[in-house]
């Protein structure tokens, strides 16, 4: 074993290979000097603030078209060819490795990093920077021993030095050489905080389950710039993904190794371990995304859609495919095509979150949550109804399967019929957000866990007709920070053949009248997200907190926060 030098080669080659088109930075860089030449210009003395606000949101507007061109295939193959032509132009010898921060553009604390080494190995790294603490993982390269060593890098601590050790293992478990590189960290493009504040320190129970997976901050929706983050156990940030704009609303990662996100309301892309974009897809011209997308047995996406043609204006409410081969998307299901009687009773009134300037749109349903099951069907998350619904063959021919929920709400229509007996004394939700299906090996054939968000929040501005006090325990308060209210997690145990769901978990939890997430971690312990109060944490089974943190809202909330360990994408 050998302890190799500490050099600054990442920062010298970052500046040569993170960034294509150097030619076109120059011509930026100087138009942004003649705009902002123009903009003192046109302001009169003594309107600093408004020469400020100016620049600022010229600075704004150059950020998002820069980001935009990065979602396109010809940037990603310019980069892909910039890097490659650096990379076989280099040494890249562990001794003096090539790297390169953020290559692609898609992570902007990333490092790509190459060599070459005579023996088979797999390579871990701890990423240091002085006044945070360490973060170690096994880097995917591809294969888990391996002579060409290829790899990110991630969690680089912004505008500070950093010091990445490298240490090689062979097969047997031995370790065969070290190395070190040292750069300093880039500067974030937006505002976020490099470290959170943990309102509660993890527990070993909670730091032992996370591990070295990363918390996905899924929709701090800002004015300016979206992004998707990534922050650790510590609450650091170790990911900066810049968007278009909207939101990314969960990951998805298919069996070619893509990792598949959104972009925007039309842009669904899949990115390799590398961070490069290998397919950018755009929904058809009819439809855009809202809230919640998952693949199928085919790879192909199920996404929850508005149809912009419609000449009613109803919105949130289509089901459509789009077919990652062929970048077709089709309509799966129009629910107000199955739903007509409930959705004739409703007020035309409602915003689109797609489009929030859109006037006269028709929220009657408002999906937000899709999971699709082995046997084909669907199970939705209609907010607007305070309804969990089950649908047949979603990609065949649909066919309404059940409903979970307070039936009144659907009085007067011949889908009361439909819904599953409650089984105990506990009240149903109110404008439930992330319903997620789960089994394990003790349950019968047709029984099932769908785990859940409960806003317990009752309103719905298409039923002002509509008493929400009749559910037992619902808030009609619309202000997170209302003293008196409580959401929950909730976990029902559905029993398909018998007709029934029971609740089998549930505690209180900060009150999110919209958004905001849940997720099961282990038997034990859960993951909730309380959006509008920008806090998520772990909880125990007993609702005890065992970690919390602290995010500052660009605008309203966050969105969705989901823990993935990036197994065989980012680590080993």
């Amino acid at each position: 074993m050998r302890p190799l030098r500490p050099h600054s080669r990442a920062n010298a080659t970052a500046n040569a290979t993170g960034t294509p088109f150097t030619r076109k930075r120059i011509i930026t860089i100087a138009a942004a000097a003649t705009a902002v030449a123009i903009i003192i210009a046109v302001f009169p003395l003594g309107g600093t603030a408004k020469i400020g606000e100016a620049i600022e949101r010229n600075r704004i507007e150059r950020l998002n078209a820069t980001i935009t061109n990065i979602y396109t295939t010809a940037y990603q193959q310019d980069a892909d060819a910039t890097l490659i032509m650096n990379r076989d132009k280099a040494t890249a010898t562990l001794d003096d490795p090539f790297t390169a921060v953020n290559p692609y553009g898609t992570n902007t604390t990333s490092m790509y990093v190459y060599f070459t080494t005579s023996e088979a190995a797999s390579v871990s790294y701890t990423v240091h920077a002085e006044g945070y603490p360490d973060f170690t993982a096994t880097a995917n390269q591809g294969k888990d021993y391996a002579t060409t060593h290829e790899f990110i890098v991630l969690g680089l601590i912004p505008k500070t030095t950093n010091t990445i050790t490298l240490k090689l293992t062979n097969a047997s478990g031995s370790t065969v050489a070290t190395g070190q590189i040292t750069c300093k960290g880039p500067k974030l493009l937006g505002d976020e905080e490099i470290q959170l504040e943990q309102k509660r320190t993890p527990t070993s129970a909670a730091a032992q389950s996370v591990g070295n997976g990363l918390y996905a901050i899924l929709g701090n929706d800002s004015d300016d710039q979206d992004f998707m983050y990534y922050y650790d156990v510590n609450g650091v940030i170790r990911g900066e993904i810049p968007v278009k704009y909207y939101r990314s609303h969960r990951l998805l990662f298919d069996d070619n190794g893509l990792m598949w996100f959104s972009a925007s309301t039309h842009t669904m892309v899949g990115m390799n371990r590398l961070g490069k974009l290998e397919k950018i897809l755009d929904l058809d011209d009819q439809f855009i995304l809202h809230h919640d997308y998952v693949l199928d047995s085919d790879g192909n996406l199920v996404l929850l859609a508005t149809d912009l043609t419609r000449s009613d204006h109803a919105v949130q409410d289509q089901v459509v495919k789009l077919d990652t081969t062929t970048g077709k998307t089709t309509l799966l299901l129009d629910l107000g095509t199955m739903f007509p009687d409930y959705k004739s009773t409703t007020t035309h009134s409602g915003i689109d979150e797609s489009d929030i300037s859109a006037k006269g749109r028709w929220d009657w349903i408002h999906c937000n949550t899709i999971q699709l099951l082995d046997d084909g069907s669907a199970i939705l998350s209609a907010r607007e109804t305070s309804t969990i619904i089950k649908v047949a063959d979603i990609e065949g021919t649909p066919k309404l399967q059940y409903m979970i929920g307070e039936p009144s709400v659907w009085n007067g229509t011949q889908y009361k019929a439909s819904f599953l007996t409650r089984n105990g004394d506990f009240g149903d939700t109110g404008g439930q957000h992330s319903v997620t299906y789960s089994t394990d090996d003790s349950l019968e054939s047709g029984s099932y866990y769908l785990t859940l968000f409960d806003n317990s929040f009752g309103y719905a501005m298409t039923r002002p007709d509509y008493d929400w006090t009749t559910i037992k325990g619902l808030s009609t308060s619309q202000s997170a920070t209302d003293a008196d209210s409580r959401s929950h997690l909730r976990k029902y145990l559905v029993n398909e053949n018998d007709g029934t769901y029971t609740e089998v978990n549930s505690f209180k939890v900060p009150y999110s009248p919209y958004v905001s997430s849940v997720q099961e971690i282990d038997d034990d312990l859960n993951l909730v997200d309380s959006g509008m109060q920008g806090l998520f944490g772990i909880y125990d089974s007993d609702g005890t907190l065992q970690a919390q943190y602290a995010m500052k809202l660009a605008t309203s909330y966050i969105y969705r926060v989901y823990l993935y360990d990036f197994q065989s994408f980012y680590f080993a």
